[in-house]
């Protein structure tokens, strides 16, 4: 299938195509070209001179964990029985039918971060997905890290049951014990395998078992941070234990945003349209996305649905425009940047041939970040699916 007559932002280094084509075979983006293609047929598609762009990544949610319009019965974002959870999965808690996945793709919102709640220093692991599908399973980009929280979440849950931890002492002494006894496990399971006529295998442990993709740094450590104070706290423990870091929120990154920069730390900000509604997220400004990406450090923007509706993406990426920061940035933080902080941009993010088609297109003149507009196609790894009910 060929789109063509388009104008193409590519999100990769060759940037905006005045007038080109894309090439789709098998779900994936077989070429690219400028001008108009030979050999068009009935099964092409004509943009009219709109313009196509990958489609939009939101890179943290709690998308079809916290089910639309249901109380606890749909609620399977945290399990707050156990403050140190790692081995818990999104993926199993997961919903495809719910209907903001509709939403989600109506926008041209194609693939989304799913993560366990900041109910507990650690809470499990997270899952990048494609927004189109009915079994989570086939939607499934990549298993992309480890869900810690520090602050207030923690702080709150566990203070209401009278239990550890109850401070922010304890929630780091928490998530390294964790981290220690993972790091001990993996040495004995090495001593095993490269000797086992003289050690014995460790007992298995499935916490530690999760956290060893993590210690290896096949994963990364994605902390729930809003505090200036915490942001330091997760960068201390992730130098540590020698972990590749990401901070949620960071809502108080603006504070220190050199320091995080020097330590070359992305942040996932948001969310950006909502009230500041906890003591943490008092110093919650528009500017904070500017201020990162102006001191050199990668962003991306994210709702944190249901805490802002996924389909108010853009909107958000057009309130930190409105924060200073430039709409290159803005587009890059929902886009390429985006895949590259969740490790998924060699499958998605931009228009590069080999990557997914995951494409949506605008009709002429129509601004993507605009909030009356709405794709006129969307398509996930190749399939057209814009409003497309399941």
């Amino acid at each position: 299938m060929l789109i063509y007559n388009a104008e193409i932002i590519t999100m990769d280094n060759s940037g905006t195509i005045p007038c080109g084509w894309v090439e789709i075979t098998d779900g994936k983006i077989a070429a690219i070209g400028e001008g108009v293609p030979e050999n068009i047929t009935d099964n092409d598609l004509n943009a009219e001179g709109g313009t196509l762009l990958p489609g939009f990544i939101d890179a943290h949610t709690h998308l079809g964990i916290i089910e639309d319009g249901l109380d606890f019965e749909g609620d399977d974002c945290n399990e707050s029985t156990d403050p140190f959870a790692p081995h818990m999965r999104a993926i199993d808690g997961i919903n495809p039918f719910d209907r903001c996945f509709c939403e989600a793709r109506e926008r041209g919102i194609t693939s989304a971060a799913v993560c366990p709640g900041s109910a507990n220093p650690c809470g499990g692991e997270i899952c990048a997905i494609k927004t189109n599908g009915r079994r989570i399973d086939d939607m499934l980009i990549k298993n992309c890290g480890i869900k810690f929280a520090l602050g207030e979440n923690p702080k709150r849950v566990y203070n209401d049951k009278a239990e550890t931890p109850m401070t922010r002492m304890a929630i780091a002494a928490i998530i390294r014990e964790g981290l220690y006894k993972s790091k001990r496990y993996a040495h004995d399971m090495d001593s095993y395998y490269s000797d086992n006529e003289n050690y014995e295998p460790p007992e298995y442990d499935i916490k530690c078992e999760a956290l060893m993709p993590l210690l290896d740094r096949k994963q990364k450590a994605f902390f729930h941070c809003h505090r200036a104070d915490d942001i330091c706290t997760a960068m201390r423990l992730a130098k540590e234990f020698s972990l590749d870091p990401v901070i949620i929120h960071g809502t108080e990154s603006h504070l220190i945003a050199d320091i995080i920069a020097e330590e070359e730390v992305p942040v996932i900000c948001g969310p950006l349209l909502c009230d500041r509604c906890k003591p943490e997220m008092s110093r919650l400004e528009l500017k904070n996305a500017a201020e990162l990406a102006s001191a050199g450090a990668l962003i991306a923007i994210c709702t944190d649905h249901t805490v802002t509706p996924i389909q108010y993406l853009p909107l958000s990426a057009m309130a930190a425009i409105k924060g200073g920061l430039s709409r290159e940035k803005a587009l890059r933080a929902i886009t390429c940047d985006a895949a590259a902080i969740l490790g998924i941009d060699e499958q998605t993010g931009s228009i590069t041939p080999g990557k997914d088609a995951d494409l949506q297109l605008y009709p002429k003149g129509c601004d993507p970040l605009d909030l009356m507009s709405e794709p006129s196609m969307v398509m996930v790894s190749g399939n057209i699916c814009k409003g497309e009910r399941i």
